[in-house]
């Protein structure tokens, strides 16, 4: 079934964008869906939209159905995602609103998630040292240029288990280790999106960074309020980059090799 070829997965305090949108319930092996799907055109292009938290934000990351949502997605014919990630920045690097492409992530979320499609009996390594799209990537730079937007293009990426936030002690081994931005939900979504050979773009907003609170001798480094208020200003801006990425990605045929031959060169046979 292609119902839609480019999948927006929107993260926290982005639950809308498709209106007057078709509503899908997709039924897959692994579960229910974080919610329904709705698909429409923004661009002229067909696309999905799924709210990775559900529309009413009842899904916390660890319990965010990652199998399930990867694979209605494929199902409807995506083979491009664009994720949005609301990130706190570890290091002076990255300020609040400012949107990141990370080019990097590294798994801290303790083993406790579901993150593979294969688990037998045919062995599957998928290759994830590139775990973002550069193509998608280079979209999204191009995208925040001609908006005028507050950007960057390349981070490290950290997500942990959650839902608590870090330790100021996590928080600072972090950055100690040159890892510049924290999450709770980009993996496995992402490593998942690889496993189907999709292509798949990490689209963050700043909502907090650990330094101007340490600046401020804040007793908590993050808290959800303020994270909130900074996606809810932020929204219509979010808005118009996905829309923007959305109109300048070259069609999913075209993807990068190593990713749509990700799962060829994953098989241990």
């Amino acid at each position: 079934m292609s119902v839609a070829e480019i999948g927006v997965i929107g993260g926290s305090g982005f639950y809308h964008l498709l209106d007057g949108g078709r509503e899908l319930t997709v039924q897959t092996p692994y579960g229910a869906t974080s919610d329904v799907i709705s698909v429409g055109e923004i661009a002229g292009r067909r696309c999905a939209f799924l709210p990775r938290h559900g529309r009413r934000h009842s899904l916390p990351p660890h319990r965010v159905p990652n199998r399930a949502n990867i694979y209605a997605l494929k199902e409807l014919g995506v083979t491009q995602i664009i994720a949005t990630a609301a990130v706190g920045a570890l290091t002076g690097r990255h300020s609040i609103g400012q949107f990141v492409f990370a080019d990097q992530l590294v798994d801290f979320t303790r083993g406790q998630r579901e993150d593979t499609f294969y688990d037998g009996p045919i062995t599957t390594h998928i290759g994830f040292s590139h775990p973002y799209c550069p193509q998608m990537r280079a979209a999204a730079a191009r995208a925040a240029e001609q908006l005028g937007l507050p950007f960057s293009s390349e981070a490290t990426l950290v997500v942990t288990g959650g839902p608590r936030f870090s330790t100021k002690a996590e928080s600072d081994f972090f950055a100690a280790q040159n890892w510049h931005l924290e999450n709770m939900t980009q993996y496995p979504e992402a490593a998942l999106a690889r496993e189907l050979t999709l292509s798949y773009l990490n689209l963050s907003l700043v909502t907090n960074s650990h330094v101007e609170a340490e600046n401020a001798h804040e007793t908590e480094l993050v808290e959800a309020p303020s994270v909130m208020q900074v996606l809810r200003d932020k929204l219509d801006d979010l808005k118009r980059l996905v829309a923007g990425v959305i109109e300048l990605l070259p069609p999913g045929e075209q993807r990068p090799q190593f990713i749509r031959d990700a799962l060829k060169n994953g098989r241990w046979v």
